[in-house]
């Protein structure tokens, strides 16, 4: 009977162990570097980069939301970490078409990356 407990007290340990190590890299801070372009040409026209800051600005504007693409090909999609949340358009707008470097939290989920920007500026170096 003691030793039925102390499994039990065990795999309660294991569980809260597994949770924590699991839970440890969600809204981790990291720094990346890629250029803002719109959404739909990042997936449907499989672009490196962007056209131009004019093609961008105007997919923007008409409503497809801007992400972050970096060199290995990683989509970032710009979120609020606020209830309700907003669009973060307004936030990349002034970097459409241009090679950025932004740091933030970073969520991750069925192979999606989200980044809660907390500060970004563009790149002088556009290599």
């Amino acid at each position: 009977m003691c030793f039925h407990n102390a499994s039990k007290v065990l795999l309660a340990f294991v569980f809260f162990a597994a949770a924590l190590a699991v839970g440890s890299d969600v809204g981790k801070t990291v720094t990346v570097k890629g250029y803002v372009l719109d959404s739909a040409c990042a997936f449907t026209k499989g672009l490196d980069k962007p056209i131009s800051k004019e093609c961008a600005t105007a997919c923007a504007k008409a409503g497809s939301p801007l992400v972050i693409l970096t060199d290995n090909g990683t989509i970032y999609w710009p979120i609020a970490d606020t209830t309700p949340s907003s669009g973060q358009n307004d936030k990349l707008l002034p970097f459409a078409g241009q090679k950025v470097t932004a740091s933030g939290k970073v969520f991750q989920r069925g192979g999606s990356s989200a980044l809660v920007i907390e500060k970004i500026e563009a790149l002088t170096d556009q290599k």
